[in-house]
């Protein structure tokens, strides 16, 4: 039995070049669905996967409204192998129920496996060159939401020029240091000479 499955992301996405190509493919029965690609919740997919028989073939429109990712997909493909069943992607010209399909199909994972691994290997460069320069790692370590609107806060009384840095830090409960650490990641432009402390006006 040949059965279709369809996927669009979003809802503003429709189905129908999907639906055209899988009924002109001779496909009996059509799953559809509309969900993201990196979702992990596809029920229409659970269903189709549960209702396979040995000998049935499913055919979807792309590889890539199938898996969620290569893992995914190859983990998939291997289901299906073990249950009997073929996959057929027909924009991709892979049919796995025949030994060239088969072939072609391992072909295409073992290149996605091969860029996967040259971007890693990208990336570890990427770092370690970084760490050469005097980095310690990739991104920035942010803040907690917490300490995040501390920073804010830090910022508007620093900028309003009415306390010194040593009152702002009491008022907030830090430390000066991590109240100089707060301005460097709201982007503010410390200033050198400013007062740590405001004097009071005279009686």
């Amino acid at each position: 039995m040949n059965i279709g499955y369809a996927r669009v992301s979003t809802r503003d996405q429709n189905l129908e070049l999907q639906l055209d190509a899988l009924n002109k493919a001779g496909c009996e029965t059509i799953f559809q669905e509309k969900a993201s690609g990196a979702t992990k919740a596809r029920p229409e997919l659970d269903r189709m996967l549960a209702s396979l028989r040995k000998g049935d073939t499913v055919y979807i429109y792309k590889l890539d409204r199938l898996g969620r990712s290569l893992k995914h997909l190859l983990d998939m493909v291997a289901e299906l192998e073990f249950k009997g069943v073929g996959l057929v992607s027909l924009t991709d010209a892979i049919n796995t129920t025949s030994a060239q399909g088969r072939l072609v199909f391992n072909l295409f994972a073992s290149l996605a496996e091969f860029e996967r691994e040259l971007i890693r290997e990208r990336t570890y460069a990427g770092l370690a060159a970084a760490r050469a320069r005097g980095r310690v790692g990739g991104r920035r370590r942010g803040l907690s939401e917490e300490a995040e609107r501390t920073a804010i806060v830090a910022e508007t009384l620093y900028k309003e020029q009415q306390l010194g840095v040593n009152e702002i830090a009491q008022r907030l409960r830090i430390s000066k240091v991590t109240l100089y650490k707060y301005l460097r990641h709201r982007g503010v432009v410390i200033h050198s000479h400013r007062k740590t402390t405001v004097s009071k006006p005279a009686d």
